[in-house]
C-alpha cells in the first residue's frame, strides 16, 4: 500500500464516525449525563417519598432538556458567537424587567409570568455571560490585558448586582463564576487574580452591612456555628450532617434515608438530595457520583482544549467551570462548609431550571466539538 493510499485511509471517516457526526452528539458526555440522570430518578424517588407523580415531572423536564441539548448540538458556533451580544442584551433587559414587574415567591422577586409560562431569566445569563466575555475577548490578543479586564468585568458585574438584587446570592455566584472563568482561561495573570482577591477582602465589610440581607447574614453565622440555633437557621446544616454521618462507608441502602423519611431533613428533594443520597449509598456511592462528575468536567475540558478558535475555547472551558462550581457549591453547603445559597446538586435535583440550562451549555459543548471542521476562519 503506497502513501497516498496510507493516507486516503486514514482520513476517510468511518460510518460511526459519520453518524455521530450527523447527529452532533459527543458520545462520552452524554453516556456520563444519561449515567447521572437515570441515577437522578433512583434517589428522587426515595427523597420525594415514593412519589411517582414527582419522577413523571422531572422525567418530562429531563426529556425537554435533553431535546434542548440535541437542538443546541446541531446549531455551528459561529453563530453562537454572532448573536452573543444580542442574547446577553435581551438577558439583561429581562433582568431588569423582574426588578420591576416580576412575580414574588418565599421573599424573592426571580421570575417573570407571562400567563403561559413562567421563567426566571437568571438561569438564561449563565450561559450568556460567558459567551458575552467571550465574544468580547475572541477578537483581542491574548493574554487578556488591564483595559479589556476592565470592560470584561463591568460586563460581569451588571448581571451579578442585578441577580443578588432579586435577592438570588446562588445564583449570582453561579454568573459571577462563569464570567469569571472566561478570563481565566483568557489568561488572567496570577498578579491580576490576587488583585482581585484582595480588593473583594477589602470590600467585605461594605458587602457585610449595605448589600447582604439579614438572611443571609444569618446563614453565614450559623455556618461557623449551627449548634447555636439547632432548631432554628442551624436545622438545615445539622440534618443534614446527622443524615451523612449515619450513612457511613456502605449506606443503609436504596429507600433507607430515615432522615428524609421522617422528614427531618428539609428540602430532601432539591437542595440537600446528596445528603439523602450518602444516607443510602454511603461513602462508596459518594465517590461513584463524584466520579461521574469528575468524567463530566474533564470530557469537557478536553473539548475546550480541542476547539479551533478561541471563542469556543474560552466559552467551552467557562461552561465547564460552570458546572464545576455547581457541583462544588451545592456539597459544599450540605456537608456544612459553605452557606447555604441555594444552589441546586446537578443533574440530581428535583426541578427544571438547572437541568434545562445545564443540558443547554453541553448541547453548546457538543457543537463546539462536532462542528470543528464547519467553523470559518
Amino acid at each position: 500500500m503506497n502513501i497516498e493510499s496510507r493516507r486516503e485511509q486514514f482520513q476517510t471517516p468511518s460510518l460511526t464516525e459519520r453518524i455521530l457526526g450527523k447527529l452532533h452528539i459527543d458520545i462520552p458526555l452524554l453516556v456520563c449525563l444519561l449515567l447521572i440522570s437515570l441515577l437522578s430518578f433512583v434517589i428522587l424517588y426515595s427523597a420525594g417519598s415514593q412519589e411517582m407523580g414527582l419522577i413523571y415531572r422531572q422525567a418530562a423536564r429531563v426529556g425537554l432538556a435533553f431535546l434542548l441539548m440535541a437542538v443546541l448540538a446541531h446549531i455551528n458556533p459561529y453563530q453562537f458567537k454572532r448573536y452573543s451580544a444580542l442574547l446577553f442584551g435581551i438577558g439583561i433587559a429581562l433582568l431588569v424587567a423582574v426588578l420591576i414587574m416580576g412575580h414574588i415567591g418565599k421573599g424573592a422577586q426571580r421570575w417573570l409570568d407571562l400567563g403561559v409560562l413562567r421563567f426566571q431569566p437568571a438561569e438564561m445569563i449563565k450561559i450568556t455571560t460567558p459567551m458575552m466575555i467571550a465574544w468580547y475577548l475572541a477578537d483581542h490578543a491574548l493574554p487578556i490585558k488591564p483595559q479589556q479586564l476592565l470592560i470584561s468585568g463591568i460586563l460581569i458585574l451588571i448581571p451579578t448586582l442585578l441577580i443578588a438584587k432579586q435577592p438570588d446570592l446562588g445564583t449570582a455566584i453561579l454568573v459571577a463564576s462563569s464570567g469569571g472563568a472566561v478570563l481565566f482561561f483568557a489568561g488572567l495573570s496570577w498578579l491580576f487574580i490576587l488583585a482581585i482577591l484582595v480588593s473583594l477582602s477589602a470590600l467585605a465589610p461594605i458587602v457585610w452591612h449595605y448589600f447582604l440581607h439579614d438572611y443571609q447574614r444569618a446563614r453565614i453565622i450559623t455556618l461557623l456555628d449551627p449548634e447555636a440555633d439547632p432548631l432554628g437557621k442551624g436545622y438545615h446544616i445539622i440534618q443534614s450532617k446527622i443524615a451523612i454521618g449515619s450513612g457511613g462507608i456502605y449506606g443503609k441502602g436504596w429507600l433507607g434515608s430515615k432522615q428524609s423519611e421522617l422528614e427531618f431533613l428539609p428540602e430532601s428533594s432539591t437542595d440537600f438530595i446528596f445528603a439523602v443520597f450518602a444516607e443510602e449509598f454511603g461513602l462508596f456511592g459518594c465517590l461513584g457520583l463524584l466520579a461521574l462528575y469528575l468524567l463530566v468536567i474533564g470530557r469537557c475540558l478536553y473539548i475546550a482544549s480541542q476547539a479551533q478558535d478561541t471563542f469556543s475555547r474560552l466559552l467551552a472551558g467557562s461552561l465547564a467551570f460552570t458546572f464545576f462550581v455547581y457541583v462544588f457549591v451545592n456539597i459544599g453547603m450540605v456537608i456544612g462548609v459553605l452557606p447555604v445559597v441555594g444552589v441546586p446538586l446537578p443533574m440530581i435535583s428535583y426541578g427544571g431550571t438547572s437541568i434545562v440550562t445545564l443540558l443547554a451549555g453541553f448541547g453548546i459543548l457538543m457543537s463546539i466539538h462536532t462542528h470543528k471542521q464547519l467553523i470559518p476562519h
